[in-house]
C-alpha cells in the first residue's frame, strides 16, 4: 500500500526571528512534567475498542483516572475503532486544534453485485478530491448537503463483493456515506461494513494505547509511585499540538496571552515555515509549552519581516494565568 501524508501532517522549519533566553524559574518543559501534572493537563491516544460509544469510553477513562474532565475528539460510531484523542482535564481545551487535521480510515465495504476489479478501482479513485454528501439519518449534525475533500483513496484488496480500502478525508467525511455513493456511482447498492480509523493528523496507530493499559498504568503510579508506566501512556497536552504550525513567543509576552491579549509581532522570535493569513496555529513558550491557540493574521514571511502590529488573533487559552510573570500593563 503506498504510503500517504494528510495535509496536517506537513513537515514544517522552524525559523528564528530573534535569539531569546527563557527564565528557568517560570514554567515546565513538557518532557519534565510528572503523572500528577499529566492527570491534570495530559492527553491520550487511546485504541477505541468496538462496542462502546465514544463517550462511553470517555466515562470509563474517567472512572480509571478519577479525574472529574475528560473530553475526545472526533466521535465514533460504536462499531468503530481506531484513533480516539482524549484531553485529560485541562488539556481537554486543546483538543480544538484537531479540527483542522485530516482523518484517515481502514473500510471494508460490500458491494451488492460483482464488478470487475478494474471497473472497481476507477470508479473509486473518481471519488478523490471534492465530494458533496448529505449526513446519514442517524448522525448528531443538521442533514445539509456539504462539500468534504478526499485526499487520497488506495483499494487494498478485492475478493468477490468485498472491497478493502484505505481512505484520507477531511474531518467530517462520512465514510458509510461514500460507500452508498460508490455502490450508486457503480450502478448497484453498496454498504459499510467495517470501519476503523488509523491517523487523526499526526496521531497514528502505533502511538495508541488500550484501556486495560491506562487501567494498570495508574494502578502502578498509585501503588508504587511508578511515574514511568503513566508516562507511557499519557502524554502532555502540547502533543494534541502537532498537526498545526508554531510560534514561540518571549517569556514577556505569556502572561499577556494568557489574560487574553491578542499577539502583537515583537513578542515573536520563531515561527514555523509555510504559515498563510488564517491559519490555526499553537502560541508556545521557548520551553516548549502550550500557550493559546490563534489565528494568524500574518504570514510566515510577514512575521519575519514586521517590527510591529497584531500578528495573530487569540481563539483558545490554553495556559493558566500566572504560569509566567505578568510584566505587561492591564
Amino acid at each position: 500500500m503506498t504510503e500517504h501524508r494528510l495535509p496536517s501532517q506537513h513537515e514544517r522549519k522552524r525559523l528564528i526571528k530573534v535569539m531569546a533566553k527563557t527564565n528557568p524559574h517560570y514554567g515546565k518543559r513538557p518532557d519534565e512534567r510528572g503523572a500528577s501534572d499529566l492527570l491534570s493537563n495530559g492527553c491520550l491516544c487511546l485504541d477505541k475498542p468496538c462496542g462502546p460509544t465514544s463517550h462511553q469510553v470517555d466515562s470509563w477513562v474517567k472512572e480509571i483516572l478519577h479525574v472529574d474532565k475528560i473530553g475526545h475528539h472526533g466521535t465514533l460510531d460504536p462499531a468503530v475503532t481506531g484513533v480516539l484523542p482524549i484531553g485529560v482535564g485541562d488539556a481537554s481545551r486543546a483538543l480544538q486544534a484537531l479540527l483542522p487535521a485530516g482523518k484517515e480510515y481502514v473500510a471494508l465495504m460490500k458491494l451488492h453485485k460483482q464488478f470487475d476489479p478494474a471497473v472497481v478501482r476507477t470508479t473509486m479513485e473518481g471519488f478523490v478530491g471534492e465530494v458533496t454528501q448529505m449526513p446519514p439519518l442517524r448522525s448528531a449534525v443538521k442533514r445539509v448537503r456539504r462539500k468534504r475533500q478526499i485526499y487520497y483513496l488506495d483499494v487494498m484488496e478485492i475478493q468477490g463483493t468485498e472491497v478493502l480500502f484505505t481512505v484520507g478525508c477531511e474531518a467530517g467525511t462520512y465514510i458509510r456515506t461514500l460507500c452508498v455513493d460508490i455502490g450508486r456511482k457503480l450502478g448497484a447498492g453498496a454498504q459499510l461494513m467495517e470501519l476503523r480509523r488509523t491517523k487523526v493528523g499526526h496521531i497514528i496507530e502505533s502511538s495508541l494505547v488500550k484501556l486495560q493499559e491506562v487501567k494498570d498504568a495508574y494502578v502502578f503510579w498509585h501503588e508504587d509511585n511508578d511515574n514511568s508506566r503513566m508516562k507511557a501512556v499519557l502524554r502532555p497536552m502540547e502533543y494534541l499540538l502537532g498537526s498545526i504550525p508554531k510560534v514561540v513567543v518571549r517569556d514577556s509576552a505569556v502572561d499577556a496571552l494568557c489574560h487574553g491579549a491578542n499577539l502583537a509581532v515583537p513578542g515573536i522570535v520563531e515561527v514555523d515555515s509555510d504559515i498563510k493569513k488564517g491559519d490555526i496555529a499553537a502560541a508556545m513558550t521557548l520551553k516548549g509549552e502550550g500557550i493559546a491557540l490563534v489565528t494568524m493574521q500574518l504570514s510566515t514571511e510577514e512575521v519575519l519581516q514586521k517590527d510591529q502590529g497584531i500578528a495573530a488573533v487569540l481563539e483558545r487559552v490554553l495556559m493558566n494565568k500566572g504560569t509566567y510573570p505578568s510584566v505587561w500593563k492591564k
